[in-house]
């Protein structure tokens, strides 16, 4: 076992926002195994895992956790599992609204090795506290049975699963020269660009910074739906940020949020969850950016980098009044001195020869979200910004 005495700082190497699952018919499981596999961007010698039960309405009871070696697969090395313990015990519960933290883990990682972190739920438990991710990077399983410390899942009784349940962060004892970086947003974030940027950091020999998604789909700034319909689109911004951005090791956050504020809005005769009254103006969702982010941010110490908002023209509620909107707030997303840096997403994608719609390959073809090309437009517009540094300063080494 390496017990490296530099290793002296805990940084979040992985991490997921806190939503709520899709409200379908069945809300409950029982006797089923969880595994994630996820791929370690630091080397260190111990982990702590969060589990989060912020969205939930029920206490729910985690039988059994395991963290294993893996090749980033179902399957893990058998021999590597060690438990993981909370207060000393194996089974813990978490109370409805709460999130918790395991015990420290001794477990030797290495970088850009993979882990699996496997759950077995052997009691009825509500499953309303979920995330829906997806990106080369963001896999998971499910099985029928007790599996969590099996090498092997029957194939038979296992089905692939992008719902991230309860588990929420993984914080590694690593060196003093690792930190975080936290992606902030909606649907678009919670898709594949920030797998993508974790990819292109590695293939650039950057090992000193993680990639944290804190993003939840159909989320917006200042408004939330309390219906089961839209359930899953999860907490406003002023009930996740402050949250979201207690991450360990962190000093800088990616904000790229505000396109469901624009965009949902259709009028009561259209959708009755969905009054003109939500509606925000520009000047509202630049006040809240600032209250509710930024100072947030700020007092945490965390440097701030605003990300634009893609091009919307196709979609099914697109106007010319939202496309207004959206070029008014991309215009102070890029000029706002509130912000020490700017990705500029928007034209990085867009045509140059009509800025409101998408280069066709970036295209999903839904008009709003990107293509698997253009996540990774995405990525390396990131990257190149990063690259820039910070307030004169850069923001990673390379090796």
């Amino acid at each position: 076992m390496n017990r490296n005495s530099d290793y002296a700082k805990w940084v979040a190497c992985w991490g997921n926002a806190t939503s709520i699952k899709d409200c379908l018919e069945a809300q409950y499981a029982k006797n089923v195994t969880l595994r994630y596999p996820i791929k370690m961007c630091f080397s260190g010698s111990m982990l702590r895992l969060h589990f989060s039960n912020r969205t939930g309405i029920e206490d729910v009871t985690l039988s059994e956790v395991y963290v294993s070696k893996t090749k980033l697969t179902s399957t893990i090395e058998e021999e590597s599992s060690v438990g993981v313990t909370f207060s000393g015990r194996t089974a813990v519960v978490i109370p409805s609204g709460e999130e918790i933290v395991s015990d420290e883990i001794a477990f030797d990682v290495v970088a850009t090795e993979s882990l699996s972190v496997s759950i077995y739920l052997g009691e009825y438990t509500s499953l309303r506290a979920g995330t829906l991710v997806t990106g080369p990077l963001s896999l998971g399983y499910y099985s029928y049975g007790n599996h969590a410390k099996a090498g092997s899942i029957p194939i038979d009784l296992m089905r692939r699963t992008n719902w991230f349940y309860f588990l929420n962060t993984i914080d590694v004892l690593t060196s003093e020269d690792k930190h975080a970086l936290i992606c902030y947003g909606d649907s678009i974030t919670a898709q594949a660009w920030p797998d993508n940027l974790s990819i292109l950091l590695e293939k650039n020999k950057i090992y000193d910074v993680s990639v944290i998604r804190r993003a939840i789909c159909g989320t917006r700034i200042l408004r939330e739906y309390n219906c089961i319909t839209y359930a899953s689109y999860g907490p406003k911004g002023e009930r996740r940020f402050d949250n979201e951005t207690d991450v360990a090791g962190a000093d800088a956050v990616i904000i790229q949020h505000g396109i469901n504020d624009i965009i949902h809005p259709v009028g009561t005769q259209v959708n009755v969850f969905r009054p003109w009254e939500d509606l925000p103006t520009v000047d509202e969702l630049e006040q809240a950016v600032n209250s509710l982010y930024v100072e947030v941010a700020r007092a945490k110490g965390l440097s701030i980098i605003s990300g634009t908002l893609l091009p919307i023209y196709g979609w099914r509620t697109y106007e010319p009044m939202r496309e207004q909107m959206r070029t008014e707030f991309n215009t102070w997303l890029r000029s706002s001195n509130i912000f020490d840096k700017c990705i500029d997403f928007d034209r990085a994608l867009a045509r140059k020869s009509d800025v409101r719609q998408f280069v066709e390959e970036y295209d999903s073809g839904d008009h709003l979200h990107p293509s698997s090309d253009g996540y990774k437009r995405m990525a390396k517009e990131a990257l190149n910004v990063l690259k820039e540094g910070i307030n004169g300063k850069p923001y990673f080494k390379q090796d």
